[in-house]
């Protein structure tokens, strides 16, 4: 029987003493934030797991368990949720959600004013100055974070920055000289290695569980509402970029509150930031998984320099090949990855990649799968030339191709603060009719914008539904789609309160908030 892995998994949602860690410094340029982060030496792949130990060594755990439990926070996140009207599809996400996330009730009171709900979830500090990774749904919607260090500290943190593509986000204490992480290597990561999970379950502080790694390179198309062809066009309508899945899976035990922990090899280096479980009912069912490190460095050094995350695309739609669609497209290779179009300003079409090539290699690494590439050409940023290998008529021929933006341009995409605060909303929105004007105005409702679909994002947990109309933000009323794009710029990072309601109850007024 053939798995729904979209129906299973629920987004939630560690050096040895003889090894001497290295540090990387990110920017050094004027008026750019920098951040130094730790990283283990590389090591040979030979007959070798990623820890250095001979393969089928037996494993001891508790090395990485105390490496790695004081760089392991615990996160609660406080949200002001709208009631979801209806009990459909919308609210079931809701409930199902609160269940992962390890939240409370709420309640609300005869205003529909919702009162603050709280969720849990864990971090992982990657400087000692205070920088924390975590998963984007542990924050996102959160009016205020909570951080506890593992000696019981309490600390408020602030969000840095966010990437929903990969489920990914940094957040900052203001406390110097705290234990920070050294980033391992997931490209050295083998499938049966140990590996060991460290997290908050339950809110079970500092719990550490154990499990070995199941595959690599999975792409399950949770992120985000559907995974397009790599490289085309964001996912989204809000300008985001497309979303970036290539798991590890592990069999170690995941559970909610466990989302945004670390996934360290036996020396305690970082592998993955744990993010979804494969479940059917909420809880641990058998697989767990987890963003590679390769990726977490990337996306969040991005995020404390630039504020976004630099992707460079390729510009391409693909398809995953196997020995039927090797059939039916006529090419020579089974394994690969399938070119199928080309986007707008396209790198790979003005490097001489053709339609009906399959790509093979990244830099001269074999790529299987769809994730495998994504994951080879995301860690790079618009301008970068990479290598790429494609057989085109049954013959390999090597391309160099010059990465370029998700606008097909070859800049650093500067943070558009108006363009994030959209984006962060996850929603599209209209202006209203003037019949629904002349309709609302009865109400004594001066005008609003209108939610016309909700995608992933802080409306969507918040619980408000299509059909919704924001008449005031911060207490000014908003008549339009501009005026609402005018009224969230410059608010990234500050507290956002919206009030509004349903055409078909325009009496039941709504106020929610969070910080965008």
């Amino acid at each position: 029987m053939k798995t729904n892995w979209k129906g299973l998994v629920l987004v939630g949602l560690l050096s040895s003493a003889t090894t001497l860690a290295g540090f990387k410094l990110l920017s050094t340029n004027d008026g750019d934030k920098s951040v130094i982060f730790k990283e283990a030496p590389s090591e040979s792949l030979a007959k070798f797991t990623s820890t250095g130990s001979p393969a089928g060594a037996p494993g001891d755990f508790v090395y990485a368990a105390e490496a790695t439990t004081p760089t392991v926070v615990h996160i609660k996140s406080t949200m002001t949720q709208a009631q979801s009207r209806g009990g459909g599809s919308q609210g079931q996400m809701q409930d199902m959600l609160r269940d992962f996330f390890g939240g409370g009730g709420f309640g609300e009171d005869f205003g529909g004013r919702a009162q603050p709900q709280e969720a849990s979830g864990s971090g992982v500090i990657i400087s000692s100055d205070g920088y924390i990774v975590t998963n984007n749904h542990v924050v996102e919607g959160a009016q205020e974070l909570l951080v506890t260090l593992s000696n019981k500290r309490k600390l408020r943190a602030k969000v840095i920055g966010t990437d929903p593509s990969t489920d990914i986000a940094v957040i900052q204490v203001d406390s110097k000289d705290l234990p920070a992480i050294t980033f391992g290597s997931s490209d050295a990561v083998k499938v049966g290695e140990w590996v060991v999970a460290v997290g908050n379950p339950f809110n079970l502080e500092s719990t550490v569980t154990a499990g070995i790694v199941s595959a690599k390179g999975r792409g399950l198309g949770i992120i985000g509402q559907q995974r397009r062809g790599y490289g085309a066009r964001p996912a989204s309508n809000t300008g985001g970029d497309s979303p970036l899945e290539s798991f590890i899976q592990t069999d170690a035990v995941v559970n909610p509150g466990n989302s945004g922990g670390a996934l360290v090899n036996l020396k305690g280096e970082l592998i993955g930031i744990n993010t979804a479980i494969a479940s059917p009912t909420g809880s641990f069912a058998g697989y767990a998984f987890a963003v590679p490190s390769s990726i977490v460095k990337k996306v969040s050094g991005d995020l404390i320099k630039f504020g976004n995350v630099q992707r460079g695309y390729l510009g391409i739609v693909l398809d995953e090949l196997d020995s039927k669609k090797a059939e039916d497209y006529g090419v020579k290779v089974s394994e690969g990855v399938f070119v199928k179009e080309f986007a707008e300003n396209s790198a790979a079409k003005a490097a001489g990649v053709n339609k009906g090539d399959v790509i093979v290699k990244v830099e001269g690494i074999p790529v299987n799968s769809v994730p495998e590439l994504q994951q080879a050409i995301g860690l790079h940023k618009p301008g970068d030339k990479v290598n790429l290998t494609v057989n085109r008529d049954g013959k390999e021929k090597d391309l160099n191709i010059t990465l370029r933006n998700r606008t097909g341009g070859s800049d650093i995409i500067k943070r558009d603060e108006s363009a994030v605060a959209m984006s962060v909303l996850g929603a599209e929105f209209g202006n209203l009719t003037d019949q629904e004007k002349q309709r609302l105005s009865r109400y004594k409702v001066d005008g609003g914008v209108k939610v016309v679909a909700v995608n992933s994002g802080k409306l969507a947990r918040s619980g408000v539904e299509e059909g919704f109309i924001i008449s005031k933000v911060n207490g000014k009323s908003v008549r339009s789609v501009k005026e609402l794009e005018t009224a969230l710029a410059g608010k990234s990072d500050s507290m956002v309160q919206f009030e509004g309601l349903y055409p078909d109850a325009p009496y039941d007024l709504f106020q929610f908030g969070f910080r965008l």
